[in-house]
C-alpha cells in the first residue's frame, strides 16, 4: 500500500522548521511514503485533499493560522488522517486556538534553564517504544499542560535546579491518542534538528509519526 503524507513547515525559524521538516520527510519517504512538504498553511484549508493523506505533520511553532486551514485539518483528523509531530512545531503552535490544542493532547509552557541536560524514560511497552530503554538528552525539557486522557509512552523528570518548585514533578514527553477517528502521536524533543542525531530521539519520533500513519 502507498501511504502519503503532507508536511507543512513555517513559523519561528529558531525550531528550525525547514531543517526538521526535511529530515522526517527523507525518513517517512524511506519508508515507502509519497511526501508533499510545502512552507504554508493554505492547502489545510482543502478539506478533501487533507482527507487523502494517511498523515499530516505540522511544523509551526507559535504562528497564527486562519479559521478556514484550521477547520480542513481538524476535520481530515476527524476523519480518520493522522496527524503527529515534535516540539514546539506541534505543541507550541496557534497558541489562540484551543481546539487545536485539544487534539494534539498539551501544550507547551516552559523550558526552564533553556538547554540543559535531562533523561527520556520509557514508561510503556509499545511499538513505538519497543527496544528504547532511558537516553540522555541536551536540549530544551519541556514543561507542558497535558491531557490527562493521553497515552503517555516517554517522561522526563524535572530536578528543581531551574524552578524548585517543581523538583520532582514527572512530565510526560511522548504520547498517543486520538482525535475523532485520527490517530495522534507526539515528542516534546527536537529544539532543533541536531537533536535527532541521538539514535533514540529519532526513531521513537519516527515510529510515532508511522503509527499516527497506520504504518507500524
Amino acid at each position: 500500500m502507498n501511504r502519503k503524507a503532507f508536511i507543512t513547515w513555517g513559523g519561528w525559524s529558531g525550531h528550525e522548521p525547514e531543517q526538521t521538516s526535511a529530515l522526517f520527510a527523507k525518513l517517512l519517504a524511506e519508508k515507502g511514503f509519497a511526501v508533499e512538504r510545502v512552507d504554508s498553511l493554505s492547502p489545510l484549508a482543502d478539506t478533501e485533499k487533507m482527507k487523502t493523506f494517511d498523515l499530516i505533520v505540522p511544523v509551526w511553532t507559535m504562528s497564527s493560522i486562519a479559521k478556514e486551514e484550521l477547520r480542513g485539518l481538524l476535520e481530515a483528523v476527524r476523519s480518520g488522517v493522522g496527524i503527529g509531530g515534535w516540539h514546539g512545531g506541534m505543541g507550541d503552535a496557534f497558541r489562540q486556538e484551543t481546539e487545536y490544542q485539544w487534539m494534539v493532547g498539551g501544550q507547551w509552557v516552559a523550558h526552564p534553564g533553556n538547554a540543559i541536560d535531562y533523561t527520556i524514560e520509557v514508561v510503556k511497552n509499545d511499538p513505538i517504544t519497543a527496544g528504547i530503554g532511558t537516553f540522555a538528552m541536551h536540549s530544551e525539557q519541556y514543561y507542558m499542560h497535558t491531557d490527562p486522557g493521553n497515552e503517555v509512552l516517554a517522561v522526563t523528570r524535572f530536578d528543581g535546579r531551574h524552578a524548585d518548585w517543581i523538583a520532582g514533578t514527572i512530565m510526560p514527553a511522548a504520547w498517543k491518542r486520538h482525535y475523532g477517528k485520527g490517530r495522534v502521536f507526539y515528542c516534546s524533543l527536537g529544539h532543533v534538528a541536531a537533536d535527532f542525531d541521538v539514535p533514540e530521539a529519532r526513531e521513537l519520533t519516527l515510529r510515532g509519526l508511522l503509527w499516527a500513519a497506520h504504518a507500524l
